[in-house]
């Protein structure tokens, strides 16, 4: 087993990796359980390893409970929030109770944003099964819920008590899934670590097909590289976690023109957006074309979309500069980017004229 801990004083906890560990949790969450009955969310399409997770629970003597969530990012909701609340408080939940977030990203941000506010809040376990959820979002505390005015508009801050991973569920998910989980390996990649891009462009095609190796190492360094953002700042106050976000403004623009629907996964929308975010700089004069076109060829050898035209937008600059006025991130009428000097070399621009984004965008491919 592999055990990273992410540092936040005494709100840290540790991320374990290890194959075959989903069928080994019950006897890792024993501790946790102290003879409560644990919860399990998940959605739909876990079904396998929800038996597996129950069958886990059972034999260390541990009760579950599971609800089971519509898939998609239709559930990140208001509407599934106050089932999902309701349905906690129909069990029982306790404040020193954990609950299970059994799933992707979706499943994740939802249980825990809702063990945030239960109650004034209890605790939650992530067990990750998509590749995104693995590498990025089951890690550092985000949480959240959609609004029709955007994506996670509303949410808190709130750290897991522990997150279990294991490679091995990789091998049901469907290759679409494992691309767009991709595309968020890559990025730590091009934030600050050249060498790890180098290393994607090697071993991403091995990755995809199964390689556990090549899987076990993306989730580690993954991990690590986020553990280590988080931990250095937690609540994005000092700019250094903002890091993270390379590919998201774009990105979530793009999602929100396709109404958050799975004609866009969350992963296709960063990898566009990240190409995008590279072809603005490098029309900036800020990095060389060279980079942007390498950055973009990498994401299209692994299947995802490189631009507007491969991400299927038609939409006009303005338009999708409208959608980037809902981000979160929006403070004093002014909108961060996340822009690049070279592969590697990404910082945070404050002074970025949506005037010029809009024209960029409307320079692009449809």
């Amino acid at each position: 087993m592999t055990t990273i801990p992410v540092s936040l004083g005494d709100r840290s906890y540790d991320v374990r990796i290890e194959t075959g560990l989903l069928a080994r949790a019950g006897e890792v969450l024993s501790p946790l359980a102290k003879g409560r009955r644990m919860p399990i969310v998940t959605d739909a399409n876990v079904g396998a390893h929800l038996l597996t997770l129950q069958s886990s629970l059972e034999a260390a003597g541990i009760a579950s409970e599971a609800i089971v969530l519509p898939p998609g990012e239709a559930t990140k909701s208001w509407a599934q929030l106050e089932t999902l609340t309701d349905r906690l408080l129909e069990l029982g939940v306790e404040r020193s109770d954990h609950v299970i977030a059994l799933g992707g990203g979706v499943i994740g941000d939802l249980v825990g944003f809702a063990t945030a506010i239960l109650k004034r809040g209890c605790r939650f376990v992530q067990i990750p099964t998509t590749l995104l959820a693995q590498v990025d979002s089951s890690v550092g505390g985000k949480t959240a819920i959609n609004s029709r005015a955007g994506k996670n508009l509303i949410g808190a801050f709130h750290q897991p008590a522990l997150v279990l991973i294991d490679p091995h569920v990789l091998d049901t998910l469907p290759l679409r899934e494992l691309r767009a989980g991709y595309a968020e390996v890559v990025k730590y990649g091009l934030i600050d670590d050249f060498a790890f891009f180098e290393w994607c462009e090697r071993s991403a095609a091995a990755l995809l097909a199964g390689d556990p190796q090549a899987r076990a190492y993306a989730i580690a360094h993954s991990v690590t590289a986020k553990a280590r953002i988080v931990a250095a700042d937690e609540r994005e106050l000092s700019g250094t976690r903002a890091l993270l976000n390379l590919g998201h403004t774009f990105g979530h623009a793009l999602e929100a023109e396709t109404e958050f629907s799975a004609k866009l996964l969350h992963g296709e929308g960063v990898a566009a957006g990240t190409a995008l975010a590279f072809a603005f700089s490098a029309r900036q004069g800020l990095c060389s074309p060279e980079d942007a076109q390498r950055v973009a060829a990498h994401l299209r050898t692994v299947g995802l979309p490189d631009g507007l035209k491969a991400a299927g937008i038609t939409a006009s600059g303005a338009q999708l500069v409208e959608h980037m006025l809902h981000d979160k991130k929006m403070a004093a009428g002014t909108l961060p980017f996340l822009l690049a000097c070279g592969i590697g070399e990404v910082f945070l621009d404050k002074t970025v004229d949506l005037k010029d984004v809009e024209a960029f965008l409307d320079e692009q491919p449809r």
